[in-house]
């Protein structure tokens, strides 16, 4: 941990103007107040911004600077200011043609509903593909037709679809199988379903090589052909835009009529919000006014299933990124990780309140189980960092005989936050066969480490992208994997040390952290991948009746060096790191903190509440 030095200190001032920072203080490479290194090891930087184009926002906009400081940082032109600060679907929905394959999709799907053909979904058994899956489920009901849901077993199919799955879905009568979040790659299942003469409409948005699978219609925004320019899309919203395309031709066609009236197919907007907003797509463009609009939508509390998870989980007061991402999606996601994987669908899908709430109380049982597996798992990868001394590797590769591989994404992120490195978690079986979930920090491309190792003979399978990745790999491999996983992270930092960073929109004072404030960062929401939550440095400020609440979690109080009201301060899982050590020990004490400004609401009134992700002592 690096102190400030007394002239670092006397700085500090020339940071703070009226809770922002002054412009002159953003200097390129110089650490934000100094800071080298925190006391989670991280530099602190400012986020690049353009100064001379947030002020002639704030001044065309009449916005605060914070908040245009923020716009342009995120990459928000001056044209796009309204856009942008209020997303409506009229503005960004695109054209559902323009989308390779989408026309024909379409067309397939509508002569499926005209004809009244037996038509089943397959769908993957996270939130993403929950949420698809029961979107068309709403989308079929509304016209008064059946939908067959198949989501697979996460342990005893894997992911995607499998021939035994399309058969049994043929030997059913489907004659048309639409995939949701999953299909793009899966050559040898809907080879074995073109030849029993099942039609499959792919909708999904992983990455697709040059060849496409033997499908009807693959309507996937990242095939290398698509130029619709949507490849931010989550697989709810390229089945939301296929219902949209549906919908458009099922109504030229004159099938509505006053007895079967048109779906009003934005009412299901909470849905695609949810989807959305789990997957971590980037929030912008058409994701935006999913997020924006579907959040108003959950607001409402019309759907059933929605309403029974948040009576379950203690959800009070209108929903946000964080409860979408935090709270609901992983308990839908919990009956794929540990349970049921069907549960998530049918709660979303139901309009049965007796039944919403039977499903909705055995996903909260399952992520209370999902929860205890995964500290389990953590526990024991924590062991093995340190037993093994990789600690300071340039990636930690861990492995476990075993481990359930619902959560070993999770525990990878753990271990990325914890060591502030990229993190590998491997389940092998009895078999010798290990599936692995990774995931990166900023500035290490781990999905080309990843690709890199298939090339080179490595792994059975293997992709993703920048900060996480997958792959599968037989145990008499494991040790030459990790030494080439090191050597092409060494090689992308060019033999230099990692030096994490952690990126900061301005330096406020404590005397700052006022309602109005947050209020104003407000006009930002939602937030989300691509448009990150502004995060902050408060400096010089004092630390009051620090405590361990709830699950590792450290609460206190935060003042102004120079006197006036405190705020409440909040360090999430502190004690899994050495900031909640820190914490506990800095009553009286002065510090910088990093975080986020949020509002809490209890009994009817408002106070400001700092979440603090980083710290670092001043000088004394």
């Amino acid at each position: 941990m690096t102190q400030q030095t007394p002239a670092a200190e006397k700085k500090t001032s020339a940071f703070v103007n009226n809770g922002a920072a002054k412009p002159a203080a953003r200097e390129a490479g110089e650490p934000v107040l100094s800071v080298e290194q925190s006391v989670l090891g991280k530099k602190w930087v400012f986020t690049a911004t353009d100064e001379r184009l947030a002020a002639a926002i704030s001044q065309a906009h009449g916005l605060p600077e914070v908040v245009s400081r923020v716009l342009v940082s995120r990459g928000v032109s001056f044209d796009d200011i309204g856009d942008f600060l209020n997303p409506t679907l009229k503005m960004m929905l695109p054209n559902p043609s323009d989308m390779q394959d989408m026309d024909k999709a379409a067309a397939r799907i509508a002569a499926a509903v005209k004809s009244g053909e037996k038509v089943a979904v397959f769908g993957d058994y996270d939130v993403d593909g929950a949420t698809s899956s029961a979107l068309l489920k709403r989308y079929f009901s509304a016209l008064g037709l059946p939908l067959r849901v198949y989501i697979p077993d996460r342990i005893e199919e894997g992911y995607g679809p499998n021939a035994a799955a399309m058969m049994k879905l043929k030997d059913e009568g489907i004659s048309l199988v639409v995939t949701v979040d999953c299909g793009t790659a899966a050559f040898d299942p809907l080879d074995a379903a073109a030849k029993a003469g099942l039609d499959v409409v792919v909708l999904d948005h992983h990455r697709a090589e040059t060849k496409l699978p033997p499908a009807h219609a693959v309507v996937n925004p990242n095939r290398l052909d698509d130029e619709s320019g949507q490849g931010h899309l989550a697989a709810v919203g390229v089945t939301f835009i296929t219902i949209v395309a549906v919908n458009r031709l099922l109504r030229k066609q004159g099938w509505f009529t006053d007895k079967l009236p048109e779906p009003r197919i934005l009412q299901w907007l909470d849905i695609v919000a949810l989807g959305t907003i789990c997957d971590v797509v980037p929030l912008t463009g058409v994701n935006r006014a999913f997020a924006a609009q579907g959040l108003r939508v959950m607001a409402m509390r019309r759907n059933v299933g929605l309403n029974a998870l948040a009576d379950v989980a203690a959800v009070n007061g209108p929903p946000d990124t964080f409860q979408a991402g935090f709270v609901f999606g992983p308990r839908v996601n919990a009956g794929g990780r540990v349970g049921e994987a069907d549960l998530g669908w049918r709660l979303l899908s139901t309009d049965d309140p007796l039944e919403a709430r039977m499903l909705a109380g055995k996903l909260h049982r399952y992520n209370a189980e999902r929860k205890l597996i995964e500290n389990e798992v953590l526990d024991d990868a924590l062991w093995r960092v340190e037993e093994a001394g990789i600690a300071d590797d340039f990636v930690l590769l861990v492995d476990g005989q075993g481990w359930h591989p619902g959560v070993i994404g999770i525990v990878a992120a753990r271990l990325k936050e914890k060591y502030n490195r990229p993190a590998c978690v491997v389940a092998f079986d009895d078999n010798g066969i290990g599936k692995s979930s990774a995931r990166s920090v900023s500035g290490i491309d781990l999905g080309a480490a990843i690709i890199s190792a298939k090339d080179a003979g490595l792994l059975i399978a293997g992709g993703g992208h920048k900060m996480a990745a997958g792959f599968t790999v037989a145990r008499d491999k494991f040790d030459a994997l990790r030494a080439h996983l090191n050597d092409h992270v060494r090689e992308q930092l060019q033999g230099a040390a990692y030096q994490p960073e952690l990126r900061l929109d301005s330096v406020l004072s404590g005397q700052s952290l006022t309602l109005d404030l947050v209020e104003k960062l407000l006009m930002l929401a939602p937030y989300g991948a691509g448009h990150a939550e502004p995060r902050f440095a408060v400096a010089g400020v004092k630390i009051i009746r620090p405590s361990v609440v709830g699950e590792k979690h450290v609460s206190c109080f935060i003042q102004d060096t120079a006197g006036g009201a405190s705020v409440k301060g909040i360090a999430f899982r502190a004690m899994d790191s050495g900031l909640g050590e820190l914490l506990l020990k800095s009553t009286g004490k002065t510090f910088h903190l990093a975080g986020h400004v949020t509002i809490n609401q209890w009994q009817g009134k408002k106070s400001v509440n700092f979440q603090i992700v980083d710290a670092s002592p001043v000088w004394s």
